[in-house]
């Protein structure tokens, strides 16, 4: 049973309009000009007729917005497996868990999007292995820019020194920042002051442009914004659960103050998700076991929580990234490829398949497609806070040289080893309190 039953999309018949309105012009034909305001004032029409539409009230209890409402609506679990840090070793799956985002990451983001169809003949144009067992040899359009910042060819090895921009890793050192200036205590209001205050672009969404034009944090996913259940809160989970290790509550609790500026309902859900399956990976060492646990955090009668648990239900008959991307073209067909919940199921089964193999988990998990950079990102990081940075193979770190790259307002590179002592700073805060 699929989640949603989408209509079929307009794109064709857009096109349509288009090529006939050129064609008529073409043609000398009158009235062209006032047939397409007609057109789109009807379509403007419409389009308000279908914002209005009223919301299911039984789902719309079931996903709940607020924190107290989904708390409420959680299901039994762990919410704390340590009460205080084990420093040593904390630090050594910090590491791993920030060095498996950034290879999955890099990894990904130059085939961000892409069908496994168009990846397989990429790999066998440049004569690489796929699925991937190591960065791309080359790039396609190696001379483009990514977020102005990092040439596209950077994330080739050839030419990587140090970790490339990506918006999927930005979020993780704004959420750093936005612990450090704000502290523990941080407020919904305060991520929306960081993010004018850091972000230059913010990438799928409205909602930077919502605050930068003086909309109220607690509101600016909601203005003018169909993405809200998309990918944006997810991309964002990280810091949170580096910054409460062991105990996926908080890391939750934290994620939800963060991804309400940006999403809603099952938007939020996905982000507080894997923010607390990376703090209960920290403890239990285990995947799997923690993005079981991770589904104590969120309400659970959610599509999110539902779709987790058959993900992980089906996961011994996805046997590799065909079968993984064929499964979930099946179940979320219509779905937005950028969506929060089909990127779930495929950063599952990634984790799954792969097994305590980072090379496997990654490659595999960025041969599905979809947003690929964000789930192998997920998914290297899930990983690495389980097994810890031994575990991650010396191919995807040789030449980050201690340095991720930036786009953040007046920050434009981030020393690793600097990160992992001011995550470790925190987390001490965090049990402290």
């Amino acid at each position: 049973m699929t989640p949603y039953n989408y209509p079929e999309p307009l794109q064709d018949i857009e096109r349509a309009i288009n090529a006939w309105a050129q064609h008529k012009t073409e043609t000398g034909a009158d009235g062209v000009a006032e047939k397409m305001a007609e057109i789109r004032a009807l379509l403007a029409e419409k389009l308000t007729e279908l914002r209005a539409l009223p919301e299911d009230a039984a789902l719309r209890a079931a996903e709940p917005d607020d924190l107290e409402g989904i708390r409420a609506l959680r299901p039994p679990g762990a919410r704390r497996y340590w009460s205080e840090l084990p420093e040593a070793t904390y630090r050594d799956r910090l590491e791993g868990a920030w060095l498996g985002r950034c290879a999955g990451n890099v990894l990904g983001s130059i085939v961000e999007l892409w069908e496994p169809e168009k990846m397989e003949d990429w790999a066998a144009y440049l004569g690489d292995a796929f699925p991937p067992v190591d960065y791309w040899s080359e790039a396609e359009r190696p001379f483009e820019y990514k977020y102005e910042t990092s040439l596209r060819d950077a994330f080739t090895p050839s030419k990587m020194d140090g970790v490339p921009t990506d918006d999927d890793l930005i979020y993780t050192q704004v959420g750093m920042l936005i612990l450090e200036d704000y502290g523990i205590d941080f407020t919904v209001d305060d991520v929306g002051g960081a993010w004018t205050k850091y972000l230059p672009v913010s990438p799928a969404s409205p909602v930077l442009g919502n605050l930068q034009a003086g909309v109220a944090p607690m509101e600016a996913a909601i203005v003018d914004n169909p993405t809200q259940f998309w990918i944006i809160g997810d991309i964002q989970s990280d810091p949170w659960g580096y910054a409460a290790p062991g105990y996926p509550e908080k890391a939750a609790e934290f994620s939800w103050r963060n991804s309400t500026v940006c999403s809603r309902r099952n938007g939020i859900y996905g982000a507080m998700y894997f923010s607390a399956a990376i703090a209960a990976a920290f403890a239990l060492g285990d995947p799997m076991k923690a993005l079981e646990a991770a589904l104590a955090e969120i309400p659970a009668d959610c599509v999110l929580a539902n779709e987790a648990r058959w993900a992980m239900d089906v996961a011994g008959d996805i046997k590799d990234y065909r079968a993984a991307r064929a499964a979930a073209d099946e179940r979320y067909a219509g779905m937005h490829l950028v969506h929060t919940i089909n990127n779930v199921a495929l950063t599952i089964w990634g984790l799954h398949i792969g097994g305590d193999d980072f090379t496997k988990v990654i490659g595999e998990t960025v041969a599905m497609g979809m947003d690929n950079d964000c789930t192998a990102a997920s998914a290297g990081s899930i990983f690495g806070a389980a097994y810890g940075k031994d575990a991650i193979p010396e191919q995807w770190t040789r030449n980050f040289n201690n340095k991720a790259h930036s786009f953040i307002i007046g920050t434009p590179e981030f020393a690793i080893d600097d990160m992992i002592n001011r995550f470790t700073a925190l987390a001490q805060q965090v049990h402290a309190g």
